[in-house]
């Protein structure tokens, strides 16, 4: 296993982080009441506990939940299996969204972090958390205020560090900027969709993350199983499947299907050269990529979490990363077009605006 400093931590964390979305049998979410997670996968109690025993012994140190992941099963099954393991390993869990009926029971309030923070230690059967995301922006509670609050719990010990899920740059670089005129403890960590058929990641958060020293781990690297390369161009993708779905929410958004299918015929020639998977070839475009710390990788099989650990015991060439980055290029929008392009007199050229 390989290992990187998360932003400025100094915690060293997997380059794979093994999420547990998929552990337990159908929930209800509460923000979605149509929607019970099963399109993520379900994972009966036996299997979830093999499939972290397999991620320890691979080496990985660090795992991710949410409170809201099939009502808390996520967090209950995750916190059974690390018996034992918790001091060795590095815990994520999210808050944000409605887990009970209560109408107070939602956002990034006071009243619910707090709430939310003591009932995943519950059952997470920890006395901390390690890394402690909000899982979404909440445009109802000031900033101060949510700030404040987990600055608290870090001072409590209940929690260790702090980060976001799915912000907008602006949210983030003005969390950033209170946290600091404040005193109060800053977001280390961004997780965010990324993967080399949905790059949009790319145009601010990746530079700000890199700018702020703010460590990026990755969700859905593997764009809901599409870059496993499983699904035929011309064919509908499966009834009940993940990317069956209506919503972007509910699915991994690809903005352009075609080209993500010429990627994928591109990803195809490398993954025999080297006698791997499709799936690793995502992977390791996303490891070579700047400021990427860890990619959260969930299984529903021995095998595919298998596959994705040996993922790890190669890399891709630099032709072969310029080869897929040129594939799967997408035009900018403004302003980013013209801050690499046009900006004065001088052309702008970087890992962050390539």
């Amino acid at each position: 296993m390989k290992y990187r400093y998360l932003g400025s931590t100094g915690l060293s964390v997997s380059e794979l982080c093994f999420g547990a979305m998929t552990f337990g049998e159908k929930g209800n979410f509460l923000g979605a009441p149509e929607r019970n997670w099963s399109e993520f996968g379900v994972v009966p109690e036996n299997t979830a506990y093999d499939l972290v025993y397999k991620a320890l012994d691979a080496g990985i140190n660090f795992f991710d939940t949410a409170d809201c992941y099939k009502n808390g099963q996520g967090e209950e099954l995750l916190g059974n299996a690390l018996k034992g393991k918790r001091h060795e390993v590095i815990i994520g869990t999210k808050g944000r969204w409605q887990t009970d009926t209560n109408p107070n029971s939602v956002g990034s309030s006071r009243y619910h972090i707090i709430n939310a923070v003591e009932e995943s230690l519950k059952r997470l059967k920890t006395d901390y958390i390690d890394i402690y995301h909000l899982h979404g922006f909440d445009p109802r509670t000031a900033l101060e205020d949510t700030l404040r609050t987990l600055d608290n719990l870090i001072r409590s010990g209940k929690i260790r560090y702090i980060g976001v899920s799915n912000y907008a740059a602006w949210q983030l670089a003005k969390a950033l900027g209170i946290s600091e005129r404040l005193g109060l403890e800053k977001f280390c960590v961004y997780q965010g969709y990324y993967n080399i058929a949905a790059r949009e990641l790319e145009h601010e958060i990746v530079p700000l993350s890199v700018d702020q020293n703010v460590g990026i781990t990755v969700w859905s690297p593997l764009a809901g199983g599409f870059l496993t390369g499983k699904y035929p161009r011309n064919e509908s993708f499966p009834e009940g499947s993940r990317l069956s779905n209506a919503t972007p929410f509910e699915s991994a958004p690809i903005a352009n299907r075609e080209q993500a299918y010429d990627t994928l015929e591109v990803m195809q020639e490398i993954a025999k050269q080297h006698n791997a998977t499709v799936a690793q070839v995502a992977l390791n475009w996303l490891r070579a990529r700047p400021g990427i710390t860890s990619l959260v990788i969930g299984a529903t099989k021995m095998t595919q979490l298998e596959d994705n650990i040996a993922a790890l015991s190669w890399d891709l060439s630099q032709e072969e990363m310029n080869l897929l980055n040129k594939v799967s290029d997408k035009e900018k929008p403004y302003p980013y077009w013209h801050i690499c392009n046009v900006a004065g007199d001088r052309r702008i050229k970087s890992d962050v605006y390539p």
